[in-house]
């Protein structure tokens, strides 16, 4: 299932965090801290797939080894409070292969991190499912706060930007020192900058999924400000997903499960509503619209009046015996209305027409066939006497053969006039395949007029039927422009 997260958090002095220990955790290598003379161990850790750190061409090449790159982030951060590192946790896509996963992380970092100026440090994770559950793979991605310099040195986090009054003086404060704000010398920490981050990796991750061919996008908005009403889910952590994996239940996993449970109950009841209202627009518009004449209210009428004008029982019988017949054939073929009645008879007519025209096009070349066929024995038969006149050399006799066979001949020679066109190379002709085009097409032809039959032998009974609903609707009419004439008289 496709997913979107991305969070940056930071690694703290304060929060008693160290740039050596979150290296060593993410990497799951063992790394020694010169500020603290000890060891973070975390070769045990399972399921990094990867790491690797990506500098940029300012950097020094030794910060390349990662117990070098922090244990000189650690030194330079002299303050016991210091923020340390910038840590993002991103989620990677279980519908990519992990090398495909592992590219695009690379390519997002180098192109909106490392073109920044940003050191990476990145690892990409994907722990073991053991219980069969659904994969998580993710990279971690530490980077420096502090910038490094052109000359390859470590920058200031943060630049002095001094008031100054209308004259451009600096402003005092009542113990005479300059007044002055503290601001960011990168803009890696404004939360535009995140919020482009978290954009351009949904983007990236969509057009992978377009051009796999696959469905799925993912969104780095809120649901809030996607619109949709969704409870969204809290971030539960490795910790809590360990345990989770154990089967020990937690408060984040429980109450992720009751979020889960009621977001699909609140699709389903949206579904629902929707599917409500869809249903409620479809009736209001057809009610909305003219309302066609029933078929059995007008049949009904035109067999009431024969009924009346009929002379005997046996009439009276007959007529509502085909009212019956009529309105069970109309109901088996689900048509009710007049409209219904006419787009029938217009789809088998149209039907009919295509019929016609494909069995047409079949029996016209069955026919040519027929007819080369037919020559091709004929100049088969007939061949014999034009090679006799052929081996006759004398004038006389050959004249004389010709007047003694000059019906066959004349034959022979429009035979050959026909089939000229069709002789191979070798002087032979098709009769082969003549023959098994001409089954072939034999047999289309029947299987067309398996079809057209039936829907011919239909479309006379709607026909009987329209011109009975036509002769009903015709007296309805007369009726009314009477009784019209007879008010305006009065």
């Amino acid at each position: 299932m496709a997913l979107f997260h991305l969070t940056v958090t930071q690694v703290q002095r304060s929060a008693g965090q160290s740039a050596i220990a979150s290296a060593a955790y993410r990497a799951g290598e063992r790394l020694y801290s010169e500020r603290y003379g000890e060891y973070s161990d975390y070769t045990h850790k399972g399921g990094v797939i990867c790491s690797d750190i990506l500098l940029p061409p300012q950097a020094p090449p030794e910060y390349q080894d990662r117990q070098a790159l922090w244990n000189a982030v650690e030194e330079v951060e002299r303050h016991k409070d210091a923020q340390l590192a910038y840590s993002f946790d991103i989620a990677l896509q279980n519908e990519f292969s992990l090398e495909e996963n592992i590219a695009l992380a690379r390519q997002f970092l180098l192109e909106q991190f490392v073109s920044r100026g940003m050191v990476v440090d990145f690892a990409v994770h994907q722990p073991d499912k053991e219980d069969g559950g659904i994969p998580n793979p993710h990279f971690h991605v530490l980077c420096p706060i502090r910038p490094i310099l052109e000359s390859g040195k470590w920058g200031y986090k943060q630049r002095r930007v001094y008031r100054l009054d209308e004259d451009g003086n600096r402003i005092l404060d009542e113990k005479g020192k300059p007044l002055f704000d503290a601001v960011p010398t990168t803009d890696w920490g404004r939360p535009e900058t995140l919020e482009a981050w978290r954009e351009t990796w949904a983007k990236m991750c969509n057009a992978k999924f377009e051009e796999k061919g696959l469905p799925c996008r993912i969104d780095h908005r809120s649901y809030l400000r996607q619109g949709l009403d969704l409870l969204p889910t809290v971030h539960e952590g490795p910790a809590v997903r360990q345990m989770e994996a154990r089967g020990i239940a937690t408060d984040k996993g429980e109450l992720n499960r009751w979020i889960k449970a009621t977001n699909a109950l609140l699709k389903e009841l949206r579904q629902k509503v929707k599917a409500l209202f869809g249903w409620l627009n479809e009736v209001r518009e057809e009610l909305s619209k003219p309302q066609a004449p029933a078929l059995a209210d007008l049949l009904s009428a035109y067999y009431g009046a024969r009924n009346a004008g009929a002379w005997s029982s046996k009439g009276k019988v007959g007529n509502l015996q085909k009212f019956a017949d009529t309105v069970n054939y109309l109901t088996e073929q689900k048509l009710y209305t007049v409209d219904d009645l006419e787009a029938r008879v217009t789809s088998h007519s149209d039907a009919m027409d295509d019929l016609k025209r494909s069995m047409d096009k079949k029996k016209s070349r069955m026919k040519e066939l027929d007819g080369l066929l037919e020559q091709a024995e004929r100049y088969q038969e007939l061949k014999p006497i034009h090679t006799q006149l052929n081996a006759i050399h004398r004038k006389g006799q050959r004249e004389k053969f010709k007047a003694a066979h000059e019906g066959e001949l004349r034959q022979f020679y429009m035979a050959r006039r026909k089939l000229e066109p069709h002789f191979t190379p070798e002087g032979k002709l098709p009769l082969s395949k003549w023959r098994t085009e001409r089954g072939k097409l034999q047999q289309a032809y029947q299987e067309d007029y398996a079809k057209y039959k039936p829907i011919r032998d239909d479309l006379m009974k709607l026909y009987q039927v329209k011109s009975t609903v036509d002769t009903a609707r015709r007296r309805q009419e007369q009726a009314h422009t009477q009784r019209r004439d007879r008010d305006m008289e009065r």
